[in-house]
């Protein structure tokens, strides 16, 4: 039976880190494991075709971060935006995302020259309501949100983190099925948090305490009523558990050493979701 949920990644044959561009790379420079970062990738990879298809693309050279695909670009439809990366470090990869975008039968939009934006790692859309949350602050600019707005035919609400170890917003924010939000408040500023409270009902809210937030616990794949993670409080899976969710946790020790975790190493192909009404 065929899965309504596709989703993107790419294998980790050429992941490493060698360089810092987050607070997270700082000090793990040729820390990596590559043989047990292909084991969690695996894993990771396995778990998520339980309940998913999982599309794969072919890995590069000389672009180690290219493992996070959420970075590609933002979907909607058949259409897509192609990341306009802050550090050269990645920008080799926007040719790449971008090629696998059109020959997989997508139209292709890209941002005005100098503007900055890092795709689904700064843009997520709600379960619920159907409009994008889109970050700023440290990857992504504001100016950004009015192309995707244009571009993608959607509601666009802006949210600006803080926090620099929250460098894009699915490090610490996840949209989940039904409306719920899990997320870190601490990550955004006065303004964001109120939208967040303004838009998203108190009962489907899900915070996230700063030590989980730490193990990105909010950069998960939700496909449904199952979210997979790194890691998982006792407290946030009974939350979770309590709002109907389903949790399921595998080691991605390698990746946190980069800065990113599931919903880092995955893109959603099939968005928006269709709101249940």
């Amino acid at each position: 039976m065929a899965k309504a949920t596709r989703i993107l990644m790419c294998p980790p044959d050429h992941f490493h880190v060698n360089y810092a561009i987050n607070p997270w790379m700082k000090g793990n420079e040729d820390q990596v494991s590559q043989e047990k970062a292909m084991q969690q990738w695996r894993a990771l990879r396995d778990l998520v075709a339980r309940f998913a298809e999982v599309v794969e693309m072919e890995p590069r050279q000389g672009v180690p971060d290219m493992v996070f695909t959420a970075n590609a670009g933002t979907v909607a439809g058949k259409r897509a935006v192609v990341s306009s990366f802050a550090h050269k470090e990645r920008q080799p990869e926007e040719q790449y995302f971008a090629d696998w975008f059109r020959s997989n039968g997508y139209e292709v939009g890209e941002l005005p020259k100098g503007v900055l934006y890092e795709g689904a790692g700064d843009s997520l859309f709600d379960r619920a309501g159907g409009w994008l949350w889109a970050g700023s602050g440290f990857r992504s600019d504001v100016e950004a949100q009015e192309f995707l707005a244009d571009f993608l035919d959607v509601e666009v609400l802006g949210l600006k983190l803080v926090d620099e170890r929250f460098y894009h917003i699915d490090t610490c924010f996840c949209p989940l099925s039904g409306g719920y939000l899990m997320y870190y408040p601490d990550a955004y500023d006065v303004n964001s948090n109120r939208l967040i409270e303004e838009r998203v009902p108190a009962e489907k809210r899900i915070i996230v305490q700063e030590a989980e937030a730490a193990v990105f616990s909010c950069n998960a794949i939700n496909v449904g009523q199952d979210i997979i993670m790194h890691e998982c409080s006792e407290r946030l899976r009974g939350e979770l558990e309590k709002a109907g969710f389903r949790v399921h946790t595998t080691p991605l020790t390698e990746f946190l050493k980069a800065g990113g975790s599931a919903k880092c190493l995955s893109l959603k192909l099939d968005e928006p979701e269709p709101v249940a009404r």
